[in-house]
């Protein structure tokens, strides 16, 4: 129902541009070839690059497009963020970020120019009636503004006026992808072979050579491990990571000179009065209606039905029939029909002028004459109502109290700690002494370590390995107070000795030696098999166990294989009967025969023929749009419409240099 009702569906607008707006990023990142090649970054100020349109006239004629440094940036730390990269890739990753946005923009400026720009009326009839309903309006109703307006904020750090730009960009970029693609087609004859490989079936027997069996039969003598820790020297010349000694005091809220502080009703006052906006509550209504709907456009006899229908359903309700059972018989609103015409507490704001000020205007439990809105013909039934109006301080002071006291703890905690490091400058152990505190000293302990006996001592690790050794007392927070700490002694990064490493060096010899040896052996096997033309054979003269999968297909899985999409794939190319090379399926390899293949039968292809058909359109339309926008870049750079504001690294260079 609110979706007919909402007149200025902005949040609409801005739920749809958080759904498509990652997609299509997506899609572009995937689609533009070179992105990601480059290692250059933006300074993370100023203008990272503009893009014009190309040729003289572009100089005079459209507005350039800029592409900041700080947007560049945060796309960068979101993408590292979200991909769980090292922080040492974020220059990598703005280079990234920044082509991107580049090819956005050139993208953006060829759509202008071909006049396929998005009307406000085009953005709200594609929220009002595209497939992202389901995320604004679950089971029909309405999410509301206000948990909208949290989501976005919460999520997206974004005004509605940037979303819906957003979302307008987005669907003028899938215009033009149309426009570009939409005269591709695929034979028929195409897609039943396309299917005819994809269905394709196969079983086969698979000799499995164990990696980690294999990796037990390398033993290396202690001479051969100390030649390859001479010959690894400078791989192994930090392998003991640095360590810091640290000495700390620590308190929370209890810990406090004079104890935690208390919240006075003066306190409350204050708070209330400066966050008043805070404690607003909109102008809200909650009705049951029917609606006859009159089309957009009708003419009067139409409109004129409509009306009729309507008084006929009025004129019952005033009779005494049921309100609910009437809407669920007639009201042209899906979304509420079911419910008996019943909607959630709106904000008058959200809903059809008309309708606000006729579902206003009752008493709760009357019901409306007939009110003409855009959208046709109501009958309102107002069940509750509430004025605009400020919630009480009575109302919202047990929410308000522990807001201050945590302010209050939290202004005094840093106090105290600030003056506990000023003081521990003489020495952290009498500044302890004397407020009674207990000094701790840790072991020596890596970056990455625990100190016990702190809620979160992620931050006191961060500062004591960027501190020097017996620099003056810092505080961090520990996540329920303070520490007030001192690095005591460090012990840099070093090498091992290798008594103490043997272990690991172990593993890192068998690692390196295995993949050579594991090689050797299948390619052995192989050759063998083929020799006897008998996988079984050759497979039992070196004592390696031989397995037979079921019937799979492309989408299916094998004990000690993995999935068919990977180096098994190679199954769906062989003969019946013939024998695989050696093939890497993580830890360990195989060797197979195939055994038996299927086709997919004429029905099978006449079932998925629709939907192969759309997998190799949308085959066809990636490849086709990668190549026109790698050719329209290309364009743009000789014509001089792009402009970085720092010469950017050539293509293929190495993300971590050299």
């Amino acid at each position: 129902m609110i979706r007919i009702l909402q007149q200025d569906n902005k949040a609409t607008k801005i739920i749809f541009a958080v759904i498509i707006g990652a997609a299509c990023l997506s899609m572009v990142a995937y689609l533009i070839p070179g992105i990601g090649d480059n290692a250059g970054a933006a300074n993370g100020a100023g203008v990272y690059a503009t893009v014009r349109d190309p040729g003289p006239l572009g100089r005079l004629t459209a507005e350039p497009t800029t592409i900041s440094a700080q947007d560049v940036s945060q796309m960068a730390q979101m993408q590292l963020q979200r991909q769980k990269l090292p922080d040492f890739l974020l220059p990598y990753m703005m280079s990234r970020a920044g082509q991107i946005m580049v090819q956005q923009a050139i993208l953006k400026h060829e759509a202008d120019r071909l006049h396929l720009q998005v009307s406000d009326d085009d953005l709200r009839r594609e929220l009002q009636t595209g497939q992202f309903g389901q995320y604004l309006f679950p089971n029909g109703k309405y999410i509301g503004d206000d948990a909208y307006i949290n989501f976005v904020q919460t999520y997206f750090q974004l005004s509605r006026s940037e979303f819906e730009k957003r979302v307008k960009e987005d669907m003028e970029l899938n215009r033009l992808q149309a426009l570009i693609t939409g005269g591709v087609t695929v034979s028929d004859k195409a897609v039943r072979e396309a299917y005819r490989t994809q269905g394709m079936k196969v079983k086969f027997d698979y000799a499995v050579v164990s990696g980690e069996d294999l990796r037990k039969t390398i033993n290396p003598s202690d001479a051969e491990l100390q030649d390859y820790f001479k010959k690894s020297a400078a791989r192994y010349a930090t392998a003991i990571p640095e360590t810091r000694k640290i000495e700390y005091v620590s308190f929370d809220a209890s810990k406090l000179p004079g104890g935690k502080p208390q919240v006075t009703d003066a306190d409350v006052q204050a708070y209330y009065s400066q966050h008043q906006d805070q404690y607003q509550v909109k102008e809200q209504v909650k009705t049951r209606h029917i609606l006859i709907a009159v089309p957009a456009g009708a003419d009067a006899k139409t409109d004129a039905a409509a009306k009729a229908k309507a008084q006929g359903l009025l004129n019952q309700i005033k009779g005494g029939a049921n309100f609910a059972d009437l809407a669920k018989a007639n009201s042209d609103d899906p979304g509420s029909k079911t419910q008996g015409g019943d909607l959630p507490m709106i904000p008058t704001a959200g809903l059809d002028p008309a309708y606000a000020k006729a579902a206003m205007a009752l008493n709760p439990g009357q019901t409306s004459d007939l009110v003409r809105s855009q959208f046709g013909y109501h009958i309102i039934q107002t069940e509750q109502k509430d004025a605009a109006h400020t919630r009480p301080l009575a109302e919202v002071k047990e929410s308000i109290v522990p807001l201050i006291e945590q302010q209050k703890a939290g202004a005094a905690e840093q106090s105290f700690a600030t003056q506990l490091a000023a003081e521990a400058k003489k020495g952290l152990d009498q500044t302890a002494a004397a407020h009674g505190l207990k000094p701790v000293t840790t072991d020596y302990i890596a970056k990455d370590g625990v100190v016990g006996g702190l809620a979160d001592a992620s931050g006191l690790l961060t500062q004591a390995f960027t501190a020097t050794k017996g620099a003056a007392p810092a505080s961090v927070s520990t996540g329920d107070g303070f520490a007030i700490f001192q690095v005591v002694d460090v012990k840099t990064a070093h090498a091992p000795d290798f008594s103490e490493y043997k272990s690991h060096l172990l593993d890192d010899y068998r690692a390196q030696q295995l993949p050579q040896l594991l090689t050797a052996k299948l390619t052995k096997l192989e050759d063998r098999a083929k020799v006897l033309n008998d996988l079984k054979k050759a497979a039992a003269e070196m004592n390696v166990p031989v397995k037979s999968s079921d019937l799979v297909g492309h989408d299916g899985q094998v004990p000690d294989v993995g999935a068919m999409s990977g180096a098994a794939s190679v199954a769906f190319t062989l003969a019946k009967g013939a024998i695989s090379g050696p093939l890497n399926v993580g830890q360990s390899g195989v060797v197979l025969t195939v055994t038996d293949k299927q086709e997919p039968t004429p029905e099978e292809i006449a079932k998925n023929f629709d939907q192969t058909r759309e997998q190799l359109l949308g085959q066809q339309h990636e490849e086709i749009f990668r190549v026109y926008v790698g050719t329209l870049t290309d364009q743009y750079q000789k014509k001089g419409a792009i402009r970085y504001s720092q010469k950017q690294p050539a293509p293929g260079s190495s993300p971590f240099g050299g």
